[in-house]
């Protein structure tokens, strides 16, 4: 072989890998740090143990995570910052975080931080310097109800404290958004994160940032509105002059909204798609298609949506007592029908977790967030018990020996549900249409079946999914004259299409 053709052969490849990279779509992995991997024996996942766990969720087939807030904070779940600039010591330290961030970035994956930077507690530096003094620089940084600035604001919710699973009393207020002081802070705050050595080079920052409860008129306080224009927007503008890549995905704090205003208004990149996620795990056709339409075709060009069926405010789905194909048909609607779909960790298991009530405390929600279940004997290095020996967020905790629901006993199980999402996954990634491809509807006549067209610049395919724990029999309205089967091997496509029970199928449309 002579170096020409060695060197051009090289270089074939190059660009076919090149090509085939393009192809695939985003996957995310939305991640407890706190509940993940714990590598240092003290209970709490950390930032090292999510470094060291990295190979498994590459090897799942995540291409991004998303974490729960790093900054120094009183609850566990690290929202209501006692100090927005530093790492939580039970996460490590901010070297381990730009370690982790710069192995994420060397395994071709992308990593973005959840930020709720509109409340701080009685331990930050702006409450303590600002209550009582009206000469602090920082008064005008949080929102006061008297003109002597003895009284910070009410929280969302209206809340001045709240109560942690341990005991704890956290008092908490409202940032003054209004403040040009504040938004220059933000700026400053979430441009260190993208670029901390500030060498306008990004391997050692994150690729974009969870905006936690954004709101135009924040939780109803008279001074607080405009915020998308006079806030948000300027905040994202200003990132996007530190890094033009970086995406921007917003909560929007009512889950009925569709947040094209956000898109509008605030320039976001992202929202995420709730009222898809509640028509999926209705399995309800009619639901899937209006909201499919609406999120999926409706959402600006450029923008994007996030579809989901976990997340870590709302009950895992394996709580809602719904078998396994069912949980399979879920997580395939969740992987095929468009957008950016986000796994919420452990999902891929099957763990299960409801919100308790055990009085006013923020620990009604740790069964959302347990310990991701590596064993199955529910013992062993990492596991994250930070609840353990709580009273009854401890007795009352889902993970149970020999229960079917860990990674240890699922990886080697071909049916499970583990090898279902990553083997979902990778299916997904190797067809460009259901990668990075738009959504139609295709009308059929069975109320049972969701049919749907993906299609990319190379690649037209047709989903049809039984929804029902029936067989169902469907014919699609448009007239197919040449299909082939993705999903099932060598099958034939017929006029009529025969589904067994929660049943899926992926036709290549020619």
């Amino acid at each position: 072989m002579s170096n020409a053709y060695f060197l051009l052969l090289i270089l074939f490849l190059g660009q076919q890998l090149l090509a085939q990279k393009a192809t695939k779509g985003e996957v995310m992995y939305h991640v407890c740090q706190r509940s993940f991997y714990d590598s240092n024996c003290d209970s709490n996942g950390d930032l090292n143990g999510l470094r060291q766990k990295l190979p498994y969720l590459q090897d799942l087939g995540v291409t991004s995570v998303l974490l729960f807030p790093l900054y120094e904070a009183d609850c566990y779940h690290n929202y209501f910052a006692n100090d927005f600039e530093k790492i939580d010591p039970e996460f490590g330290t901010m070297q381990d975080y730009i370690e982790l961030i710069k192995e994420v970035h060397r395994r071709g994956m992308k990593i973005y931080l959840d930020m709720e930077t509109q409340y701080v507690t009685s331990e930050h530096l702006w409450w303590k310097d600002a209550v009582g003094n009206l000469d602090s620089k920082y008064s005008d940084y949080i929102l006061f109800e008297d003109s002597a600035h003895q009284t910070p604001a009410t929280m969302v919710f209206d809340l001045r404290l709240l109560n942690g699973f341990d005991g704890k009393v956290i008092y908490a207020t409202t940032v003054n958004l209004k403040s040009q002081k504040v938004l220059d802070y933000n700026i400053a705050l979430f441009s260190y994160f993208l670029d901390p050595n500030q060498d306008g080079y990004f391997e050692d920052g994150v690729d974009g940032f969870r905006l936690d409860h954004a709101m135009d008129h924040l939780d109803g306080k008279p001074t607080l509105t405009n915020l998308f224009a006079e806030f948000w927007k300027p905040l994202i503008a200003a990132l996007k002059e530190v890094n033009p890549e970086i995406k921007i995905v917003a909560e929007q704090a009512n889950w009925e909204d569709y947040g094209f205003e956000y898109f509008e208004k605030a320039t976001v990149d992202r929202m995420f798609g709730f009222g898809l996620q509640k028509s999926i795990l209705a399995f309800d056709k009619a639901l899937i298609t209006e909201n499919a339409q609406k999120i999926l075709c409706e959402t600006p060009k450029g923008k994007e949506q996030l579809i989901f069926i976990e997340n870590h405010d709302i009950d895992r789905f394996a709580s809602l007592d719904f078998p396994l194909e069912k949980q399979k048909t879920a997580a395939a609607l969740m992987l095929l029908i468009g957008g950016v779909p986000s796994i919420y960790y452990g999902q891929e298991i099957g763990m299960k977790g409801k919100v308790y009530a055990f009085g006013n405390t923020d620990g009604n929600d740790i069964g959302r967030r347990e310990a991701f279940e590596w064993y199955q004997t529910g013992q062993g290095d990492g596991m994250s018990y930070w609840y353990k020996n709580s009273g009854a967020w401890w007795t009352n905790a889902n993970s149970k020996p020999n229960d079917g629901i860990s990674l240890e006993e699922q990886i080697k199980a071909p049916t499970s549900l583990y090898n279902f999402y990553k083997n979902t996954i990778a299916f997904r990634q190797q067809h460009s249409a259901l990668a990075t491809g738009t959504y139609a509807n295709a009308p059929n006549n069975n109320n049972q079946v969701l049919s749907f067209y993906r299609h990319s610049k190379k690649q037209k395919v047709l989903v049809l999914v039984n929804l029902s724990a029936e067989k169902q029999v469907v014919s699609v309205n448009d007239p197919i004259s040449r299909a082939r089967s993705l999903s099932e091997g060598c099958v034939p496509f017929q006029k009529e299409v025969v589904l067994a029970p929660y049943e899926w199928m992926v036709w290549e449309v020619k």
